[in-house]
């Protein structure tokens, strides 16, 4: 059997420790050991540990920034309806799947600043699939399918804003079980379209 080339299996061993372990208690010692490979040969792939971080948010979990950016590219694609409740899909999942890995990062303020330094670094951050999608709504705009006068940039910020909520607002329900992704996906973007497209706006 092919041995998996060394930087697809140390981005698979990052991933499930950061899963399992939590980002803060994950050494590159343990990746590189998990991986196979030698913690040498992990720095030829990634500088740090908070790249690798990074690389996995970007590799390993659903691909919000290229739907976003191929959504921009190609405005009129479907309808805003439509597209919104796929972007509000990925996101939904991208925050799940990240949060529990990332949480971490809030409770030690040392690495939570690495971390920012990294993705300033790398042109990345929370704003860029904000700034995404406010690209691809204005996009809209300019062909008329979404209000003139809708803020754009706020209606993106809520869209993800209640992706990100969903990933740890209801733990402390009775169920402690998230809503289905795809009909939290199918409302919120239904919601969110009645207040900014432009087929139903006053006359």
């Amino acid at each position: 059997m092919q041995t998996q080339p060394a930087r697809v299996r140390i981005l698979d061993a990052a991933h499930e420790l950061m899963l399992t372990v939590g980002l803060a208690r994950t050494t590159t010692k343990e990746i590189a050991r998990a991986a196979g490979c030698s913690e040498a040969a992990l720095y030829k792939y990634f500088a740090s540990k908070e790249e690798l971080f990074i690389r996995v948010l970007s590799e390993r979990l659903p691909r919000l920034t290229p739907l976003l950016s191929s959504l921009a590219a190609e405005p009129g694609q479907g309808t805003p309806e439509e597209n919104l409740t796929e972007i509000a899909r990925q996101a939904a999942l991208f925050y799940e799947q990240s949060f529990p890995i990332a949480a971490s990062l809030y409770a030690e303020t040392q690495l939570k600043r690495r971390h920012d330094d990294a993705m300033r670094q790398m042109g990345l951050g929370p704003h860029v699939p904000i700034q995404g999608l406010d690209a691809y709504l204005r996009a809209e705009q300019r062909l008329g399918r979404i209000r003139p006068d809708a803020d754009t940039y706020a209606a993106a910020s809520l869209l993800l804003g209640a992706c990100a909520q969903r990933a740890f607002a209801y733990e402390a329900t009775e169920t402690g079980e998230l809503p289905p992704v795809d009909d939290f996906a199918r409302r919120l973007a239904r919601t969110l379209t009645t207040g900014i497209s432009a087929a139903d706006s006053p006359a």
